[in-house]
């Protein structure tokens, strides 16, 4: 018996929207990096892109538990002696782009620094509100509150 392994000409891509509104930021990062990934597919090949499309609509509406709004800082530096900068989660939500938080979260959760990574983290279309412009590729709706009671609680 041989191992198989899918070819880039074999992966059949497919589309789905996915809505962040309610859903806990951890959980809704995890399921769209699998699905950008392509590890739910029996045909998975970790060097081939074999993931799907995923628009996600409504990110400024995630919901962040506990006290991490306040507390989880995204750091960069600038370069310069003492330049090192820090936002939080809220207040990136707060700011232009809201979406930032869960392309941040998703990029973290992917295989890191790799062209493949990149690669796959282009097959992501984050949207803050509910409008978003790939109606003509015909999303599958992803029902991610519907997976699991703890996805999205009151």
């Amino acid at each position: 018996m041989k191992t198989y392994s899918a070819k880039p000409t074999e992966v059949e891509k497919k589309w789905l929207l996915i809505d962040a509104d309610g859903i806990a930021l951890g959980r809704l990062a995890s399921i769209i990096a699998m699905r950008l990934r392509g590890k739910h597919k029996p045909m998975y090949t970790p060097h081939i892109d074999c993931g799907d499309n995923v628009i996600v609509i409504n990110a400024e509406k995630v919901r962040i538990t506990g006290r991490k709004k306040q507390n989880d800082v995204f750091y960069w530096h600038t370069g310069f002696p003492g330049g090192i900068k820090g936002r939080s989660k809220g207040q990136i939500l707060e700011s232009e782009f809201p979406e930032r938080v869960i392309e941040n979260a998703v990029r973290r959760m992917m295989p890191k620094e790799s062209p493949l990574a990149r690669q796959q983290m282009t097959n992501l279309r984050l949207f803050a509100g509910p409008k978003h412009d790939h109606e003509a590729q015909n999303p599958e709706v992803l029902d991610v509150a519907a997976m699991n009671p703890k996805n999205k609680r009151a």
